[in-house]
């Protein structure tokens, strides 16, 4: 008789499982080694034992000690989505950290403001700065006081995992980014924190219809965007479709640069490809959209949002690789604006402020 060898759970499931039933058991110094171990050997796992382990890992977030170091946990299953775990199941509870940390580091500038001279200023977000006299001026009891000036301290380390599944999944970022983004854009203002990368991607559009009127020619577009970091990649692929394509005159970017913005496949490095500017992007009101800015700066008006493109006032290049490496952009024209449409959104702008309307 031929008996088959036991099949052995292999190391990293093993070590994963090891974590799982720790914090399920709220073992606090079983937990410590088991965190340590996974950290130590999710560098060494195969891809197909991260695929595995991402969702797990990242499922383990809601249970993991506040004050324990849950930003590095989400690294992990970050860096696991990374290498091919689905994003969507790591995303809701990675997103949910994410917000939850900026939420509890405003509270904790919010405490911080209330109580000290009017004129002192926020504190570096280093854990150096948490001593007895802070978590006191913080109030509540030490736990919580720790958890909030944690959160402060901590909050730019949640970025890559964060990154990592809204980069990789338009659903994601549906399900998730509008809700996040207010507490981002509001924990950013207060310039103690560089939080542009998560706010960048928690703004990107996806499948959103855009009306796009040319001021020189008197014609209207409507197209439909996804997956665009910033204005720099909006305004190649729009010179793209509207010159590219013959509707509009203008310098159409190469075939590289269109597919530095598009290919899912990110470069390999920096590229040297150059794309100069074809277009002067305005708001309805006048005031100028920003190549540095967002789709998501565009103006909705009538339930659209609403572009104006005129002659660039002076040349402008930029380099063609994409601000989100791992997130190609879309675009598509959808259609063009009969003459009777292009004229009822032309007279939805405001002339005298830079914008004239077409004879």
């Amino acid at each position: 008789m031929i008996f088959k060898r036991k099949r052995e759970t292999p190391v990293f499931e093993a070590t994963v499982s090891e974590l799982e039933g720790a914090v399920a058991a709220r073992d606090v110094d079983r937990t410590s080694r088991a965190f340590a171990a996974v950290m130590n050997g999710v560098q060494s796992a195969s891809d197909a034992e991260r695929v595995l382990a991402g969702p797990r890992l990242a499922a383990l977030l809601p249970a993991f000690p506040p004050i324990g170091p849950r930003p590095m946990l989400a690294t992990a299953a970050g860096f696991c989505v990374e290498r091919g775990a689905d994003p969507v199941a790591c995303g809701e509870p990675i997103l949910g950290s994410v917000h939850q940390d900026l939420l509890d580091a405003l509270e904790f500038a919010r405490r911080w403001t209330a109580t000290g001279p009017a004129e002192e200023e926020l504190p570096e977000p280093d854990e150096k700065i948490i001593d007895d006299a802070l978590l006191a001026r913080i109030g509540g009891d030490v736990y919580e006081a720790t958890r909030l000036a944690l959160a402060w301290c901590s909050v730019d380390e949640w970025q890559p995992p964060a990154l990592a599944v809204l980069c990789r999944s338009a659903e994601v970022r549906r399900r998730h980014a509008s809700a996040i983004l207010p507490a981002c854009r509001d924990l950013a203002a207060l310039e103690r924190h560089d939080l542009k990368c998560l706010a960048y991607a928690l703004a990107v559009l996806d499948d959103e219809p855009l009306v796009v009127l040319h001021r020189p020619t008197g014609t209207g577009y409507e197209v439909r965007i996804g997956g665009i970091g910033d204005n720099f990649q909006l305004h190649t692929l729009l010179a793209h479709v509207l010159v590219g394509g013959g509707h509009v005159p203008g310098t159409t970017p190469s075939a590289q640069s269109v597919r530095l913005a598009t290919d899912p496949e990110p470069a390999v490095g920096r590229s040297q490809t150059i794309v100069t500017g074809a277009f002067e992007l305005l708001a309805p009101d006048g005031r100028r959209i920003w190549n540095e800015g967002l789709p998501d700066d565009i103006p909705v008006v009538e339930g659209r949002r609403l572009l104006v493109l005129d002659e660039p006032t002076y040349q402008r290049s930029w380099n063609a690789d994409r601000f989100f490496p791992h997130l190609p952009g879309t675009i598509e024209l959808a259609r063009v604006l009969t003459a009777e449409e292009t004229r009822i959104w032309f007279a939805r702008t405001s002339p005298g402020d830079g914008i004239f309307l077409p004879s």
